[in-house]
């Protein structure tokens, strides 16, 4: 694969466009559920896997201008929006500090310009492996790194009328909780936890396990005081870490 020095959203498309897969293209649409009514619903896949998505933005990254990576996530193209986002990823990546580093402010100020475009076009991760791949690069080094430390920015999108924004919002703690900091997952895990869909079950399940592997009893305190109100898949993913006799313990016990 070549790509030019100053790449152009075309260029990077038509790459993925000359690897359509169709067979593939049809178990990636059923498995990310575009069906009618279902969460995904149409959108559209070109069959190309990850690990190949991944090798393209190798070859592009930190070579292509916001503007141009704003054009991919304007794309009808499932594997392309996905490129779009892991590169503002790599964007991130690069804007994290270092101890060689001697003016923290020009990374300071292009972590925020990253964080601010990704937020603006936060509803184009519009499948849950967008918002996976993504957000807790993205997002979580920014809020962990900026000063002051404000996390309000997750508990609006937790309250945003947008499935993928909420769950932008639970998943980023990821960062979080593997730098020590619960609090958000926690208070997040309150104001979802009554929501409607299973996807954002199992990330609020998913995020308290991370918990759970770091500090088990910050866990167990939260289960002990949630866990009649937790949906069961958030339950199931939380404890799936525990022993059987305590996950049988959680999973058995009664209100």
């Amino acid at each position: 694969m070549k790509i030019s020095k100053n790449i152009k959203e075309e260029e990077i498309e038509a790459i993925f466009l000359a690897e359509r897969n169709e067979e593939q293209q049809k178990i990636l649409s059923r498995f990310f559920k575009t069906g009618k009514g279902e969460y995904g619903e149409g959108d559209q896949f070109l069959g190309i896997r990850v690990p190949r998505t991944r090798a393209i933005v190798k070859e592009a990254k930190l070579r292509i201008e916001f503007k141009e990576i704003g054009k991919l996530l304007d794309s009808p193209w499932h594997e392309v929006r996905l490129c779009g986002f892991l590169l503002l990823v790599e964007e991130m990546k690069a804007n994290l500090p270092r101890k060689s580093d001697k003016d923290t402010i020009v990374k300071d100020n292009a972590r925020k310009e990253i964080a601010t475009y990704y937020l603006a076009n936060a509803r184009k991760a519009n499948n849950w492996d967008l918002v996976d791949l993504s957000c807790e690069y993205i997002i979580g080094p920014y809020l962990r790194l900026n000063t002051p430390q404000d996390y309000g920015i997750l508990y609006r999108l937790a309250e945003s009328d947008n499935l993928w924004e909420q769950r932008i919002a639970i998943v980023t703690t990821l960062d979080l909780i593997r730098n020590g900091i619960f609090e958000p997952t926690l208070l997040l895990a309150d104001k979802l936890k009554c929501h409607h869909h299973d996807l954002i079950h199992k990330a609020i399940g998913w995020t308290l396990r991370e918990i759970g592997k770091r500090d088990k009893e910050t866990l167990l305190d939260y289960l002990e005081k949630n866990y009649a109100s937790l949906p069961r898949t958030t339950l199931r993913y939380a404890i799936e870490r525990f022993p059987e006799p305590e996950r049988r313990f959680w999973l058995t016990r009664k209100l």
